[in-house]
């Protein structure tokens, strides 16, 4: 069965199962709205109800009462949500994704340290020296504003 992409709004109910784990149809509504988004119960109950047979949430039952639970793990959904806008918006230029994002907001000096690592962390893994990086950095800026392909 192929991986299944969250709409915005399953997104956000997500987000409140992987914080709390499990929730009942009401502490989803009350912890969505609590974001500024004001939704009915039915509205909230319909939408879960879709995630269920799509795979994504699951639930217990106790008496009348339904707990919700993800089925799909955060990091797995966030990288797979990275990638598909990466594709469809930057045509996986990676370097434009990531300039787009830091030109997007000012980041703390422990964001900037965590980058710097994750940087290092990836010329290491692809196993180029700093000045090979650089270069190939180039190159590929270059190709792109001349409209070609690195």
């Amino acid at each position: 069965m192929p991986e299944v992409i969250p709409t915005e709004r399953e997104l956000q109910a997500l987000k409140v199962l992987w914080q709390l784990g499990q929730a009942t149809v009401r502490e989803i509504c009350d912890a969505i709205g609590s974001q500024g988004d004001s939704l009915a119960y039915t509205t909230v109950l319909s939408l879960l109800q879709v995630m269920e047979q799509k795979g994504l949430v699951g639930h217990t039952a106790a008496g009348k009462m339904y707990t919700y639970f993800p089925k799909v793990r955060r990091e797995p959904t966030f990288r797979r949500l990275a990638k598909g806008f990466l594709e469809t918006v930057f045509d996986g230029a990676m370097d434009e994704y990531v300039m787009r994002a830091l030109e997007s907001r000012r980041l703390s000096s422990d964001e900037i340290s965590r980058l710097e690592q994750m940087i290092a962390a990836a010329k290491n893994q692809a196993g180029a020296s700093p000045d090979e990086s650089r270069q190939s950095d180039m190159k590929g800026r270059r190709n792109r504003k001349q409209g070609e392909t690195p």
